[in-house]
């Protein structure tokens, strides 16, 4: 990856418990370089997007463009959101 480029994280909720879960773990592992966007799936625009990249559970993880290996299963989890580039610069 560009160093100057950004990672882009797309973390999408419906403000459940594991949702807010999702989003401080997500932030925590954050680094400088990444770019964090919380969507709500009540809102059509986050219903939209999500339906894009086929998510149909929450809380899911799109980093730089790619649905999380993690999201597809069980849910978000730290080894595997740093196996997809996530605080990575």
């Amino acid at each position: 990856m560009n160093s100057t480029a950004k990672r882009h994280v797309e973390v999408f909720t419906a403000g459940c418990p594991a949702c807010d879960d999702t989003v401080a773990l997500v932030s925590q592992l954050a680094c400088p370089s990444c770019e964090v966007e919380v969507l709500d799936m009540h809102q059509p625009d986050g219903a939209a997007r999500a339906s894009g990249y086929g998510i149909r559970r929450v809380p899911s993880v799109v980093i730089d463009g790619k649905l999380a290996a993690c999201c597809s299963g069980q849910g978000p989890d730290k080894a595997t959101l740093q196996a997809a580039g996530l605080g990575q610069s």
